[in-house]
């Protein structure tokens, strides 16, 4: 019989890649969504995936445990990956409860309803190299202390220690992948990087003239999602669970991935950025730069795309997105 997998998060980039990646694979695939009014938009990704048909959707919420608990006894799914959050660091500093009760308990909810409703499930929950914070080491692997700077920071490292605390205490096979920053042309529109591929496509079209942005000099180790997500995988076939750093080793400022899109466009980009102090966080996290050994070393995985790479692929899908956009 195929495998089931149960995805929270389901309708988000790394959702939508992993949900394609594991029906490749032969998977059955379930997914976690809430109750919207905007029913029929939030499975865009999806659609714009093609497998929007392939999976299936049931009515659940991170924060509502009964929910959880209805759904995995119904699926009874051999893998579980808990990537839903509220994943928006910006935003973790006006909404910090719902930040909170989501990527912090609701990793909670999830474990609990894996504990008792599919004990044999193994879990995979998405950490964070947001956790890390104010680094306290130049390369961070799995056994770098973490110091969190933002309310998502602190959620997401509850979520991290709380799996870890599951897989000590019940036995769960459950394992934590600490993803450094990850994108591609399905990333939300209010993360830099897109914010960047949809910028630089809007000046290109002559829908706009700048692109404003806040710090620029922060620096990030970029992957894409679909490597990452081949990891997450990679973790649940191993025989014992643990955590592992996903990430590629080369970190990049934002001001460098601008240059490379704007010249992918045909752009300069001094001509069109401005700063905006308004966009400026109360804590940033100066430099992420991952250490993912142990990952290559066990799980033998290494990533195939590029930064360049995936910044033309962003740039050119933005590109054919605002070129089809109704005129208002």
């Amino acid at each position: 019989m195929a495998k089931r997998a149960l995805l929270t998060g389901v309708t988000g980039q790394d959702g939508a890649y992993l949900s394609e990646f594991l029906l490749s694979k032969g998977y059955e695939v379930f997914g976690v969504i809430r109750r919207s009014s905007h029913r029929g938009v939030e499975d865009h990704r999806l659609r714009w995936l093609g497998i929007a048909a392939k999976v299936r959707l049931l009515d659940g919420d991170l924060g509502d445990l009964s929910s959880l608990l209805r759904i995995t006894q119904d699926v009874q799914p051999d893998e579980i990956y808990n990537l839903a959050a509220q994943s928006f660091v910006a935003s973790s500093w006006r909404q910090p409860i719902l930040t909170a009760n989501i990527t912090a308990v609701g990793v909670a909810n999830m474990l609990e309803a894996a504990r008792i409703a599919a004990p044999g499930a193994r879990f995979y929950q998405a950490s964070s190299s947001e956790m890390y914070g104010l680094i306290q080491q130049p390369m961070q692997n799995e056994k770098t202390p973490f110091y969190p700077r933002s309310p998502y920071a602190v959620a997401k490292l509850y979520g991290h220690w709380i799996t870890v605390n599951y897989r000590e205490s019940f036995g769960l096979h459950a394992s934590s992948g600490i993803l450094f920053n990850h994108e591609s042309p399905l990333r939300g529109i209010e993360f830099v990087t897109r914010k960047v591929s949809d910028g630089v496509a809007r000046i290109k079209l002559g829908k706009a003239k700048e692109l404003r942005l806040g710090n620029i000099d922060a620096k990030r180790d970029w992957g894409h999602a679909k490597d990452y997500v081949r990891a997450m995988w990679m973790m649940l076939q191993q025989e014992k669970p643990d955590n592992y750093v996903v990430a590629t080793g080369r970190t990049t400022t934002v001001r460098d991935m601008c240059r490379i899109a704007f010249t992918h466009a045909g752009l300069e980009m001094d001509e069109h950025v401005v700063i905006d102090p308004a966009f400026y966080r109360p804590t940033d996290v100066d430099v992420l730069l991952g250490d993912a050994s142990k990952a290559r070393a066990t799980l033998g995985w290494a990533p195939k795309i590029g930064l360049e790479e995936m910044i033309c692929e962003m740039v050119d899908a933005d590109l054919k997105r605002v070129r089809t956009e109704p005129a208002i």
